[in-house]
């Protein structure tokens, strides 16, 4: 269930705590959520009990969890309870998987607060945690009872924090829209109208998960950058600058575009104008051939990968997506070589 509260998030989960009669709950923040977000849930952030959490891709591990399990515990939180998750995509898929595996599951609701989470994280029923530098390698699927979402939020980002959130919405037009990437592709980053366009990622996302929700086939179409864009990300998590996923995913769409002009899906017309939009709103380093062997390595624990065979999504034309396709170690190499030609 997502409802849209556009400046109107107190009043709306007021509503639904006590709609469902929910007596004791609990908050999910971080360091940033905590200083400019919780402030805006009003008199029921002073009601919680807020557990507060360090900020950053590299806290969502199992210690993260084991402190929020105890918090939990110390608590006498019951099967009753509600966990509401007040953050990014890391507090979305960390309290939403802490929450669904204590006491085998409580009641846990998605307020997102970046354009990353509220485009693409919070909706889809997708939880876990990283493990080993692996992204998201050990989670559960569980549906929240609710998500929450109200552009307000948008405000408190970083101009680089919100081009993140952009890269999943650029990755939904180029999937399933023509129409909308068209006219995107036209504008410019500050003339976005992101309230349009949170809409209609969920609207992609939602109508896609609802046909596929543990991500047998149909799903997968929603990965699209994301193997070529994950090993970036887990490469550099531990670096003096690190990529946030938005912006490894973006640097993903290019690779995997790559691939599919070379397999003989996308029009070299196609691939120049994903990589030209890319290009303008995304900034990237050049690759050394160590980081490049390494970063081939990463897709190997990738989640659609087949008894050892990489299998991708891509594109087979802008607006249209298609999955299980093989590809080989050597074209991935090449297809990160090809961001290196195009700095």
């Amino acid at each position: 269930m997502v409802i849209f509260c556009k400046n109107n998030i107190q009043q709306t989960l007021q509503n639904w705590i006590t709609e469902n009669n929910y007596q004791k709950y609990i908050i999910i923040c971080d360091e940033n959520t905590h200083h400019y977000c919780l402030n805006k849930l009003g008199d029921i952030a002073e009601k919680a009990i807020v557990i507060k959490i360090k900020a950053g891709e590299q806290y969502k591990n199992i210690n993260t969890c084991q402190t929020i399990w105890h918090t939990m515990t110390t608590q006498n939180i019951d099967r009753k309870a509600l966990c509401i998750n007040l953050g990014g995509g890391v507090i979305g898929d960390m309290g939403g998987f802490c929450a669904a595996t204590y006491k085998r599951g409580i009641d846990f609701i998605q307020i997102p607060t970046t354009l990353l989470s509220q485009v693409d994280a919070s909706v889809g029923g997708k939880l876990g945690i990283d493990f080993e530098g692996f992204k998201n390698q050990i989670g559960v699927f569980k549906e929240p009872n609710a998500v929450l979402i109200d552009t307000i939020f948008l405000e408190t980002l970083s101009e680089r924090e919100k081009r993140s959130g952009f890269a999943e919405i650029i990755k939904h037009c180029l999937i399933a829209d023509k129409k909308v990437w068209d006219k995107i592709s036209k504008v410019s980053f500050e003339n976005q109208d992101f309230d349009f366009l949170v809409n209609h990622s969920i609207a992609i996302k939602s109508k896609i998960v609802a046909q596929d929700p543990h991500e047998k086939n149909v799903r997968k179409l929603l990965n699209f950058g994301h193997t070529i864009g994950h090993a970036i990300e887990s490469y550099f998590l531990d670096s003096q600058k690190p990529f946030l996923h938005g912006e490894a995913v973006a640097w993903g769409m290019v690779a995997e575009s790559w691939l599919a002009h070379q397999l003989g899906y996308l029009t070299i017309e196609e691939l120049d104008e994903i990589t030209l939009f890319i290009k303008q709103n995304y900034h990237k380093n050049y690759f050394t051939d160590e980081t490049i062997a390494h970063i081939v390595e990463l897709t190997f624990q990738d989640k659609k990968n087949e008894h050892g065979i990489h299998k991708f999504t891509l594109l087979k034309a802008i607006g249209e997506g298609i999955f299980d396709i093989e590809v080989s170690v050597a074209e991935i190499k090449h297809a990160l070589l090809y961001l290196n030609e195009i700095i």
